[in-house]
């Protein structure tokens, strides 16, 4: 699987800690094997954000993502944060 960082994902990616985003860069490693998903409880979104997915960094931190339709191994990392990025 080929993660592809959208601005906004790049944008929150910089706005946290040091140690942080080290930890996102590690989990999207191993995103990157779909092997890993259920490790990293990757699952649908609903309600607003349908048609989107999620996988956990740690208890507290998430990243959105959304698969390529035209590559079916791409995927597009759309935002990283706790909760809040539900709403953005």
């Amino acid at each position: 699987m080929e993660a592809l960082y959208l601005p906004t994902f790049v944008r929150l990616f910089k706005s946290l800690p040091p140690n942080l985003q080290t930890e996102v860069i590690e989990k999207i490693e191993l995103f990157k094997n779909a092997e890993n998903n259920k490790m990293l409880k990757v699952h649908k979104l609903s309600g607003r954000l349908q048609g989107r997915y999620n996988f956990s960094v740690n208890y507290k931190t998430r990243i959105v993502f959304t698969y390529s339709k035209s590559k079916p191994r791409e995927a597009y990392l759309l935002a990283v944060g706790d909760h809040e990025i539900y709403n953005t």
